[in-house]
C-alpha cells in the first residue's frame, strides 16, 4: 500500500500554539513546515506538494478559508484541514461542502488532530500515486514492451539488434510474461517484416496437423511462412514426435518431398517455451538436437514478481486501455487496489494484471469503504454497457471480423446486435480491418 504523505504545512499566527502543534505532529512522525501566515504558506505549497495543509481559520490578512480557496484552485485533491473557533463552525461546514478535507473545533484533542492528519496523509499518498501511474502509462519509452525494470529495459535495447540479426531465437518465461509480444516486436523490427509472421501453437497439436505443418499442402504448411518468420509458440508443449520431425526440417531449412528434391525454406524461427525451456510438468522436454537448432540465442523474460517495479506501469497501461474500450474514465486508486498491486505475486503475470485492471475500471474491485477519497461506484447501467461493449468487441475479434460468426457466438438476434453496435458506439468497420 502507498506510504502516507507525511509532510504537513502548518499555518497558525499564534506563535505558541504554532510551536506546540508542530511538536505534537512531529512526535506523531510527521514532518512539519510551520508558517505564521497564509501568504507565506501559499508561496511554499504548490500543486505538487507531497503532503497536506493544516490551517487556523482566523488570521490577519488572508484567512484560512481564503488560503483553502487558493490552494483548492491549484490542486483540488490537496487535503486541507481547518482549525476553527466555536463561532466559526457554520463557516467551516460551508467550507467542508466546498472541498475542505476536515475541520476541528478549538480546543481539540491531540488524538483527534493526529487521526485527521493520518487520514488526510493517506488520501494524499493515494492521489499522488494515481497521478504517477497515469504519467507512467503515457511514457512507456515509445515501445509496446512496457516496463522500467533493468531486465525489460535491456530487452527493449536488444530489439533492434535482434531484429536485424536474422538469428533463430528461443524466448523463455512463464505464461503471461510477454514472450509472444517480444517475438512480434522482433519480427516487426527486422527485414522480414514485409512478409508473414506465421504463428503455430505447438501445444497439443494433433498428429494430422503436425504432418500438415511439415508438408507442402494445407494452410498450416511452413511454406506459407517463406521469407518471413515462424513463431513456434509453446514449443515445449508439443509432442516428442513433432520435436523429432522438426529437427531435420530446421537443420536443412527444407521440406522433404517423397521422390523429389527437398523444397527449401527461407524463414526465421522464433520459439517460445516455459521458464528453462521445460514448460509445464506435462510438457515434453526439448531434445538437445532441437534445442540447439532453435536456440541461436536464448532470451529469458522474468516474471512480474521478480520485477515489481514494472507492475504499476503495466497496471496503468492496462487500465487506460480498458477505460478506452469501455468509454469510462480511469478511476482513482483506492487502498484495496494499491494493496493488491503492492503485495500480490501475480502468478498469471501480465495476463492476470490486465484482467485485474479491467475489473478495476469496470468498478468490480471492492473499494475500502473507509477511504474518504474513494469514488462512488459506476452506475449499474454504465457497468452493463461497458461489459456488453467488451463482449461484442471480443466476439468480433475472435471471429476475425466475420459478423455472422460473432452474432452466433453472442447468441443475439441480428437486429439486436446492430442496435447495440450503434448504442455503444462500436466502430465495426475498424474492428473488421484489424
Amino acid at each position: 500500500m502507498a506510504e502516507p504523505a507525511r509532510l504537513i504545512a502548518l499555518v497558525e499566527d499564534d506563535e505558541d500554539l504554532r510551536a506546540s502543534t508542530a511538536q505534537l505532529l512531529r512526535l506523531a512522525d510527521f514532518t512539519v513546515e510551520a508558517f505564521a501566515d497564509a501568504p507565506a504558506a501559499l508561496a511554499a505549497v504548490g500543486a505538487a506538494w507531497p503532503g497536506l495543509v493544516i490551517s487556523d481559520v482566523r488570521m490577519p490578512g488572508l484567512s484560512g478559508i481564503d488560503l483553502f480557496r487558493a490552494l483548492h484552485a491549484r490542486d483540488a485533491e490537496l487535503p486541507v484541514i481547518l482549525i476553527t473557533g466555536h463561532g466559526d463552525v457554520g463557516m467551516a461546514v460551508d467550507a467542508l461542502k466546498a472541498g475542505v478535507w476536515d475541520f476541528l473545533t478549538k480546543p481539540f484533542a491531540a488524538e483527534a488532530l493526529i487521526a485527521a492528519a493520518e487520514r488526510a496523509a493517506h488520501a494524499r499518498a493515494l492521489a499522488l500515486e494515481n497521478r504517477r501511474l497515469q504519467a507512467l502509462a503515457q511514457d512507456s519509452g515509445g515501445s509496446a514492451l512496457i516496463g522500467a525494470s533493468p531486465a525489460i529495459r535491456r530487452l527493449r535495447d536488444m530489439i533492434p539488434t535482434l531484429a536485424d540479426a536474422d538469428l533463430d531465437l528461443l524466448i523463455e518465461g512463464e505464461t503471461g510474461t510477454g514472450k509472444e509480444l517480444l517475438a512480434r516486436l522482433i519480427h516487426q523490427g527486422g527485414k522480414r517484416r514485409r512478409h508473414r509472421l506465421a504463428t503455430i501453437n505447438c501445444a497439443g497439436l494433433a498428429p494430422a496437423l503436425e504432418d500438415e505443418i511439415l508438408s507442402l499442402s494445407g494452410g498450416a504448411s511452413l511454406v506459407h511462412a517463406s521469407y518471413g518468420t515462424v513463431l513456434l509458440d509453446d514449443i515445449d508443449g508439443a509432442s516428442s514426435r513433432f520435436h523429432n520431425l522438426l529437427v531435420p526440417v530446421l537443420e536443412e531449412r527444407a521440406l522433404a518431398v517423397p521422390g523429389k528434391a527437398p523444397v527449401p525454406l527461407d524463414l526465421r524461427v522464433i520459439a517460445t517455451a516455459g521458464a528453462g525451456g521445460q514448460g509445464s510438468e506435462a510438457a515434453a522436454p526439448l531434445p538437445p538436437a532441437l534445442l540447439h537448432r532453435i536456440a541461436g540465442m536464448r532470451i529469458a523474460i522474468p516474471p512480474l514478481r521478480a520485477r515489481r517495479e514494472d507492475i504499476p506501469l503495466l497496471f496503468a497501461h492496462f487500465a487506460q486501455e480498458a477505460a478506452a474500450r469501455a468509454r469510462l474514465p480511469v478511476p482513482r486508486l483506492v487502498p484495496a487496489v494499491q494493496d493488491r498491486l503492492d503485495h500480490h505475486t501475480w502468478p498469471g503475470n501480465a495476463h492476470e494484471l490486465a484482467r485485474f485492471a479491467q475489473q478495476f475500471v469496470l468498478g468490480l474491485v471492492t473499494p475500502d469503504s473507509s477511504d474518504n477519497a474513494a469514488p462512488a461506484p459506476q452506475p449499474l447501467a454504465d457497468r452493463v454497457d461497458a461489459f456488453e461493449r467488451e463482449a461484442i468487441i471480443a466476439a468480433v475479434r475472435a471471429a476475425q471480423g466475420r459478423i455472422a460468426t460473432a452474432i452466433a457466438t453472442l447468441g443475439l438476434p441480428r437486429k439486436t446486435f446492430y442496435y447495440k453496435i450503434n448504442k455503444l458506439g462500436i466502430d465495426l468497420q475498424a474492428l473488421r480491418q484489424e
